[in-house]
């Protein structure tokens, strides 16, 4: 294979459709200010590089990046790429990764507003994130012990695994279908709106007002914190140990709590004929 080692590029398309090799301890910044390094590369890795350009592997496939940095130079590094891993990397640069194709980031710090756009089959392990809208539209993969702090994440995702993660996100899961969350802690306003087919199991959930206009909403031996007004208008099957703070409207189904502070069931605008089963409520009641 091709090596290219401790080189300094700022060129246009410096290394420009490269095949079968390695790259080592290279740096792409400079006054050139050149975009697209590594544009249309195929069967490479990428090893302890530092990257401050724009746009340096679009197209890309078939590739390892492995103990590098993207830094906030980057804009966009990452788009219409295949069949490729990041390791032990720093990743920043808004819209670091869109309309991509099997590709897993492990031990990397990201910090990316709309990271991971409308892509298929994303895999993270290991991950510290900061995004903004993260996996907007992305469908298939999973997450894997991965810390994310955001806004807007998972709205439109589909076929999606997260497990054993902290996420602390407002509106996550909004118009998600067929994801399953397991062991995670789940913090933010609004979870889960318009969602169909979602299934949490063993969550904690903490946040106002989740949970609201679901279809096929499940949820197995979850807690729940400061949720007040939850499942309105939400076809649901739920088990949650512990207190729910409210329940408003829920559409059809069957709950089970250990508690709940207050049901509302008025001023609805549609038909309610959910079943509400509070473990220590006397039977005698």
């Amino acid at each position: 294979m091709k090596s290219v080692t401790h080189q300094n590029m700022d060129e246009e398309r410096a290394l420009y459709a490269l095949r079968d090799a390695t790259v080592e301890h290279c740096t792409f910044s400079g006054p050139a200010d050149g975009e697209s390094a590594l544009k249309e590369a195929r069967n490479i890795t990428i090893k302890h590089c530092t990257f401050s350009l724009r746009y340096p592997l679009w197209h890309t496939e078939g590739f390892r990046v492995e103990d590098s940095t993207l830094d906030e130079g980057v804009r966009a590094p990452l788009w219409y790429a295949k069949q490729g891993s990041f390791s032990r990397c720093i990743v920043n640069g808004v819209k670091a990764l869109r309309e991509c194709e099997d590709v897993t980031f492990s031990d990397c710090d990201i910090v990316s507003e709309e990271f991971g756009w409308r892509c298929k089959n994303i895999g993270l392990n290991r991950c510290d994130v900061t995004s903004q809208y993260f996996l907007f539209e992305t469908k298939g993969g999973g997450m894997n012990n991965v810390t994310l702090k955001g806004k807007y994440s998972f709205q439109y995702t589909e076929n999606l695994t997260v497990e054993n993660c902290n996420l602390d996100t407002k509106d996550a899961f909004w118009h998600s279908k067929n994801v399953t969350v397991k062991n995670c802690t789940v913090r933010g306003e609004y979870l889960g709106w318009y969602s169909e087919n979602l299934t949490l199991v063993n969550c904690k959930i903490i946040g106002t007002q989740p949970l609201c206009y679901c279809k096929g909403l499940t949820l197995v031996d979850c807690t729940m914190e400061n949720t007040d007004l939850a499942f309105e208008y939400s076809s649901v099957n739920a088990t949650v140990k512990g207190k729910i703070d409210s329940i408003k409207n829920p559409a059809d189904g069957r709950i089970v709590a250990d508690d709940v502070g207050e049901i509302v069931l008025e001023h609805s605008v549609i038909d309610t004929n959910c079943e509400i089963i509070i473990k220590s409520k006397p039977v005698s009641d």
